[in-house]
């Protein structure tokens, strides 16, 4: 797919760009409106195919469950295997369309792995994630993203006093989310450890607060978020962080989001 193409749609997906402007400018780009209607669904997030772990998989049980923040209430979805015991958790920090099917997904694929899976809704502390992408992504920006660190520091101290947490609790996050679980490394004294997925870095000056060893995922094609790479390597390296970096060669950005044929 052309590149300009791919891009557009970031733009839409990642600012404020309308829905009736994305649509013009594909067609544009496209050629015409039969082209262009044809693409889309090659862009979009489809829910209903791309689901690796089905949401009512036997081996699974699955629940809503609340915690308690500085924030208020932040609502999300906890899987994990029937057979009870203590497991690490993983916490699943979502792009900036809230808790959407998508993320309770990899919140279950977790859960198969041995965790438990905690799919967070941030967009709680603006009401919570609406059903529409469009109306969760126009809700995004109202969110404070100091208020959504706040809410993920305490998630961590309530993960680790679940009753099934062997007290262990890492961080999974992509696009927003991994700029969340670099911001919530060097927020929280707590975290073991933290897997970004094409998240924007924190300042050099916040690097020194991060214990949390941390494993960096980059796309190839993604300008906006790799142009920091390098001060935040740098300070990682300065200040004896352990941090591992993976940069994907023909990638693009949100590829480990398995909803969009593009990517």
């Amino acid at each position: 797919m052309d590149q300009r193409i791919i891009d557009l749609y970031d733009d839409f997906t990642h600012g404020d760009m309308s829905r009736r402007t994305f649509l013009d400018r594909l067609r544009g780009l496209a050629g015409s409106a039969a082209a262009a209607a044809a693409l889309v669904p090659l862009l979009e997030n489809n829910y209903a195919q791309a689901a690796i772990v089905a949401a009512n998989d036997a081996r699974l049980v699955t629940e809503r469950i609340a915690y308690d923040s500085p924030k208020g209430k932040i609502n999300g979805y906890l899987a994990r295997a029937k057979a009870k015991g203590k497991r690490p958790v993983v916490l699943v920090i979502h792009e900036n369309r809230g808790l959407n099917p998508h993320l309770e997904d990899v919140a279950r694929r977790y859960a198969l792995e041995g965790y438990l899976g905690y799919a967070v809704d941030l967009l709680s502390l603006v009401g919570g994630t609406p059903a529409s992408e469009d109306d969760a992504r126009a809700l995004h920006p109202k969110m404070n993203q100091d208020d959504a660190v706040a809410a993920l520091v305490a998630a961590v101290s309530f993960l680790k006093k679940h009753p099934e947490s062997t007290g262990k609790v890492g961080a999974v996050g992509f696009c927003f989310g991994g700029l969340m679980v670099n911001r919530l490394a060097a927020s929280s004294q707590e975290l073991d450890a933290g897997v970004a997925y094409y998240g924007r870095q924190v300042p050099a000056a916040q690097v020194p607060n991060i214990r949390a060893p941390l494993m960096l995922h980059y796309a190839d094609k993604d300008d906006g978020v790799n142009a920091g790479i390098e001060a935040y390597e740098a300070a990682l390296k300065a200040n004896n962080k352990r941090y591992v970096k993976h940069v994907y060669p023909g990638t693009q950005h949100a590829f480990n989001n398995d909803l969009g044929a593009a990517r």
